[in-house]
C-alpha cells in the first residue's frame, strides 16, 4: 500500500506458528488497511487464522453506556418521587394537591409500595424479552410506561390514576434493573466493565437530585410534564446505540455483530474478529445448554453465582435505601433536624452524585470486594447515629441543638457516600458478571424480581413498624443488617476485578488458574 506523507498508517509483526515444532518465526513489515484511524496494530497468523490486532478506544463504549442510562435516570427519579410529592398529597393536600381531597393513611402507604411491588413483576417479563427480541429494544420498550405514567400523573385527578401510573412505573424500573447491567456488561471490555456498570447507580442519582430539587419548588402538574422528557430523550439517543453484540451471534446474526462490535470497539472489520470469534465460542457452548429454572442450580459456579447476586440485592434492600430515599423528607422532620427538610433533601441528592461519580474511577482499580466492604462498615456507622438521635429526642426527648442538631444530616450523607460508592452499584454490575450466558437473563430476573419484592415489604411496613418499634430501633435494625452485609462480601464475594466473564466462571466453579 502507498505510503501517505512519507508515513504508514500503520505497522505490524507478522507472526507465524508452526504448530507441529512449535517454532516461531516473527517477520518486521509495513503496510495498511483504509478506512481506519487506529496506530498501534499488529497482525498475529496461524495455521488456521490470521487476526488483525488494534488498539481500537473505548470511548464509543461510555458513549453507549452513557446513553443507556438515561433509562436509569428515570428510575431515579420515580423512585424519589414520593419524597416531593407525597407531602402534597397528604400534608399541604388543601394548597398542592391535584385531588380535591386529602389521600388516606392506607392510600399512602399503597402510593409509596405500589412501585416496587410492579417492579417485582418487571424482570419476569423483560428477562423473557431479552433473549427473544434484544436488550436494546426491550429498553426502548422500557421507556414507554415512564412517559404514559409521567401523562397520568399530569392529568390526574383520583387516586387511582396515580396507582396506576406507580404500578406502570414499577414494570419499568424492575426491566430496567434487569435488563440495564445485562446489556452494559455484554458490550464492555474487561478492564471497563466495573466503571461502566457502576454509571447506572451514577444516573439514577441524577434523578434522585432530579426530584430533590424539581419535584419540591413545583407544582405537581409541571413536576410531571417536566420529567416526561427524559424518557423520550433516552429513546431518541438509544435509537442509534447498537444492540449487544452477545446477543446478535446468539441470534446468528453476526455481520450485524461485526458491525455493533466495530462501533463499540471503534476498530475495522478485521480488528474485532478475534474478539468476535471468542464470544462465538462462548454463544455456541451456551446454546448446547438449556438455560432452565434447573439449570439455575446445575453447577457450583451457578448456584453460588445466584446465591452471591440475591445475597448483594438482598442486604441492598436491607440497608434501608427504599427507606430513607421513599422518606428522606419525613426523616429530616421528624429527626428535629433544624434545616429546611427540602434543602436537606437536595444536601443528600449532591452527595450522592458526587459519591457515585467516584465509584467509576476507583471500581476498577481498588476493586468490588473492597469498595462493598468499605460501604458495609461506613452504612453501619451513618445508620447507627441516625438511630441514636431519633433515640435521644423520641425516647429521652432530647431537644438536639448546635453541632447535634445538624448530625441527623451528617448521618445520612455519611450513608449515602458510602451506599453510592459500594452497594448501591456494585450488586448489579456483579450481577451482569457472575452469571454464564445461557441463564443470565433468567438469574437477572430471579434476582431482580427478588429485589423488589423485599423492597415492596420494607416500604409497605417501613412506617408501620417505626411506629410501633420506633424509628431508633429501625435505623439499629437496617445498621445491623449492614453489619451482616459486610461478614457476606468478606467470607463468600470473590474479587472479578479486571477478570473476564469465562475466567469467573472458573472462579465460581472452583477451577480458577492458580
Amino acid at each position: 500500500m502507498a505510503e501517505r506523507n512519507g508515513q504508514r498508517p500503520y505497522d505490524y509483526e507478522l507472526v507465524s506458528q508452526n504448530i507441529n515444532n512449535s517454532e516461531n518465526i516473527i517477520t518486521s513489515g509495513g503496510g495498511g488497511i483504509e478506512n481506519s484511524s487506529n496506530t498501534n496494530l499488529h497482525r498475529q497468523q496461524n495455521t488456521s487464522q490470521t487476526y488483525v490486532m488494534e488498539s481500537g478506544s473505548k470511548a464509543r463504549q461510555y458513549i453507549a453506556a452513557g446513553t443507556g442510562n438515561l433509562i436509569a435516570f428515570s428510575a431515579g427519579c420515580v423512585l424519589t418521587w414520593t419524597s416531593p410529592c407525597l407531602p402534597k398529597l397528604y400534608d399541604n393536600w388543601e394548597t398542592d394537591s391535584p385531588l380535591d381531597r386529602q389521600i388516606t393513611l392506607t392510600e399512602k402507604s399503597w402510593i409509596s409500595s405500589l412501585l416496587a411491588l410492579a417492579a417485582a413483576f418487571g424482570p419476569i417479563i423483560a428477562g423473557y424479552l431479552a433473549d427473544r427480541i434484544g436488550r436494546k429494544i426491550v429498553l426502548l420498550g422500557a421507556a414507554i410506561p415512564f412517559i404514559v405514567g409521567w401523562v397520568l400523573m399530569a392529568t390526574t385527578t383520583t387516586v387511582a390514576q396515580i396507582l396506576i401510573a406507580r404500578f406502570l412505573w414499577g414494570l419499568s424500573v424492575g426491566a430496567v434493573f434487569t435488563v440495564l447491567p445485562m446489556y452494559i456488561g455484554e458490550i464492555a471490555d474487561d478492564d471497563v466493565r466495573g466503571a461502566l456498570g457502576s454509571f447506572m447507580q451514577l444516573f439514577i442519582t441524577f434523578g434522585i437530585l432530579w426530584a430533590y430539587a424539581v419535584g419540591a419548588y413545583t407544582s405537581f402538574k409541571v413536576f410531571s410534564y417536566l420529567s416526561v422528557a427524559i424518557p423520550i430523550a433516552f429513546c431518541v439517543f438509544f435509537f442509534f446505540m447498537p444492540e449487544s453484540p452477545y446477543y446478535l451471534l446468539g441470534k446468528d446474526k453476526r455481520n450485524e455483530a461485526t458491525e455493533a462490535l466495530m462501533f463499540l470497539r471503534s476498530k475495522s472489520n478485521d480488528g474485532v474478529q478475534k474478539e468476535l470469534e471468542q464470544m462465538k465460542c462462548n454463544v455456541d457452548e451456551t446454546k448446547k445448554q438449556s438455560g432452565t429454572i434447573k439449570d439455575l442450580f446445575a453447577t457450583a459456579s451457578s448456584k453460588k453465582a445466584l446465591i452471591l447476586s440475591c445475597g448483594l440485592v438482598g442486604f441492598q434492600q436491607f440497608s434501608g435505601i427504599n427507606a430513607v430515599l421513599f422518606f428522606c423528607g419525613t426523616i429530616f422532620k421528624e429527626s428535629g433536624s433544624t434545616v429546611d427538610p427540602d434543602i436537606n433533601a437536595i444536601i443528600i441528592g449532591c452527595v450522592q452524585i458526587g459519591s457515585s461519580a467516584v465509584t467509576p474511577l476507583v471500581v476498577d482499580r481498588l476493586g468490588r470486594r473492597m469498595l462493598l466492604l468499605i460501604s458495609g462498615v461506613g452504612m453501619a456507622v451513618g445508620l447507627f447515629l441516625l438511630g441514636g438521635c431519633f433515640n435521644a429526642k423520641d425516647r429521652w426527648d432530647v431537644e438536639l441543638t448546635g453541632f447535634l442538631a445538624q448530625l441527623p444530616v451528617i448521618s445520612l450523607v455519611l450513608y449515602m457516600i458510602v451506599y453510592c460508592i459500594g452497594f448501591g452499584p456494585l450488586p448489579w454490575a456483579v450481577m451482569g458478571e457472575l452469571f454464564s450466558a445461557n441463564i443470565k437473563s433468567l438469574a437477572s430476573t430471579a434476582t431482580a424480581s427478588f429485589c423488589w419484592i423485599l423492597g415492596f415489604f420494607i416500604t409497605q411496613y417501613f412506617e408501620q413498624i417505626s411506629t410501633a418499634l420506633g424509628s431508633d430501633t429501625s435505623f439499629w435494625f437496617f445498621a445491623a443488617c449492614c453489619v451482616l452485609a459486610t461478614a457476606f462480601v468478606f467470607i463468600l464475594l470473590p474479587e472479578t476485578k479486571g477478570k473476564s466473564l469465562e475466567e469467573i466462571q472458573e472462579i465460581l466453579g472452583g477451577n480458577a488458574k492458580k
